[in-house]
């Protein structure tokens, strides 16, 4: 991890949760966790009105890439931030796959969150067939393609990058710290490649079967910036951990 760069935790709670769990990650999650990270729960989009704490920021786990009217079920960029978003989640691999979302429709909901001036933490990795191909860099240069067509180099510097191999979400099975930073480093470099200072400032984060034990290895490598946390979010101890280990 650079020191340049601010530590970033983030916590994808996905469809779990409830208001019991909110009140324990409120209670239990000081200012002190979060004082040298940047932390962020990203609950269901019902639990959102039930936090109230100053200790950590909240995010959505999706969002429109429409600002109002008849879509029915969806969530916009300034309803998230009317409910107290400062960060919003756009290109999951869950969305990717499950809703068929593209590359194209991935890039507009980044821009339409930048236009809301929140965050957008934008995730990318590849499927396990791809990696066993040897093609998970033209897989992920595809996925950000899309990004650099749609945002300027300003948009780019305000975004949040995740790479989560599919791979190793909720599976158990990790990427070796030597591996997740082989595709963090090639992230950065394709970055360089638009702009040298993007680059070096881009926060990007690991996602995959995150945990307490081996949190603090995979922050070591020089180009992880922290995680996006999905099961061990859902653990106030575990997640704690976690933080501490970024810091």
């Amino acid at each position: 991890m650079n020191n340049k760069r601010k530590p970033f935790v983030a916590g994808n709670w996905k469809m779990n949760g409830n208001r019991s769990l909110v009140e324990s990650f409120v209670a239990s999650l000081d200012s002190d966790v979060a004082q040298h990270v940047d932390v962020v729960i990203c609950p269901p989009a019902v639990l959102l009105s039930s936090f109230n704490s100053a200790s950590f920021s909240l995010g959505a786990q999706d969002v429109s890439a429409q600002d109002n009217g008849a879509h029915t079920g969806d969530m916009s960029v300034d309803m998230f931030k009317e409910a107290g978003c400062e960060y919003i989640i756009v290109g999951h691999s869950e969305r990717r796959e499950d809703h068929g979302e593209s590359n194209a429709l991935i890039a507009d909901k980044a821009k339409k969150v930048l236009a809301g001036k929140l965050t957008p933490i934008v995730c990318v990795g590849e499927p396990l067939s791809v990696r066993e191909a040897g093609n998970v860099e033209s897989y992920i240069a595809e996925q950000l393609d899309a990004l650099i067509t749609a945002l300027s180099v300003d948009e780019l510097a305000k975004c949040v990058i995740a790479y989560e191999p599919i791979w190793a979400i909720g599976t158990g099975k990790t990427a070796s710290p030597e591996q997740a930073q082989d595709v963090h480093r090639f992230i950065r470099e394709y970055f360089a490649k638009v702009d040298e200072a993007l680059a070096n400032g881009l926060r990007i984060l690991y996602g995959g079967s995150v945990k307490p034990d081996n949190a603090k290895t995979l922050f070591a490598q020089a180009d992880v910036d922290g995680g996006l946390i999905g099961g061990a979010s859902l653990k106030v101890e575990d997640f704690i951990s976690i933080c501490q280990a970024a810091n």
